[in-house]
């Protein structure tokens, strides 16, 4: 997993956010370009791939979800384009709800708040498991646990990104109508 190796960590899904800043910071002064303006052409070229790839590896290391799908990705794992199943019967209410709005239907103005409301609390509880499964899985050292831990976490991470493509939906169609 060459973002962790960039800079010098072990894979885990929970990572100290400040000492991630700092390794960030440490190499970013090593390998940054101005300090090869004298060096030969493969070691400018050297210094700059390395630099694209540290802020590559900080922008996804840094954020937990783009960690965790990071992770999974390496792992052999890919998250589903499926809506689960659970929300299916809340997302066809919602696509009717949207659909009146956009059709000039205010009374459907309430139904999509309360939803937009609903979906945020869903975020939060899917951040919060994700969290703790985190914790899990880098305390886990049987394999077969560690692959029941990995599918828990992608599952609530596509469950995590359906909900989070509803609210920017939903939020989206209320600023649109708002302004209108």
């Amino acid at each position: 997993m060459k973002f962790y190796e960039a800079f010098g960590l072990e894979p885990k899904l929970a990572l100290d956010s400040e000492d991630l800043q700092k390794r960030f910071y440490d190499r970013s002064r090593r390998w940054h370009p101005d300090r090869f303006s004298r060096a030969s052409s493969e070691e400018k070229q050297r210094s700059e791939e390395m630099t694209s790839m540290l802020n590559d590896a900080f922008r996804t290391l840094r954020d937990p979800v783009s960690r965790a799908e990071y992770f999974l990705r390496e792992s052999g794992l890919e998250l589903s384009k499926d809506a689960p199943p659970e929300l299916l019967e809340e997302v066809f209410d919602l696509n009717m709800a949207l659909e009146e709005l956009r059709g000039g239907d205010e009374s459907a103005r309430p139904q999509l708040v309360a939803a937009q409301e609903r979906f945020a609390g869903m975020l939060g509880e899917a951040d919060a498991e994700l969290a703790g499964l985190f914790g899990r899985h880098d305390e886990t050292h049987d394999q077969a646990q560690d692959r029941a831990v990995l599918d828990q976490i992608r599952a609530t991470l596509n469950r995590r990104k359906y909900v989070s493509n509803l609210v920017r939906d939903v939020e989206k169609e209320l600023n649109v109508h708002s302004a209108n």
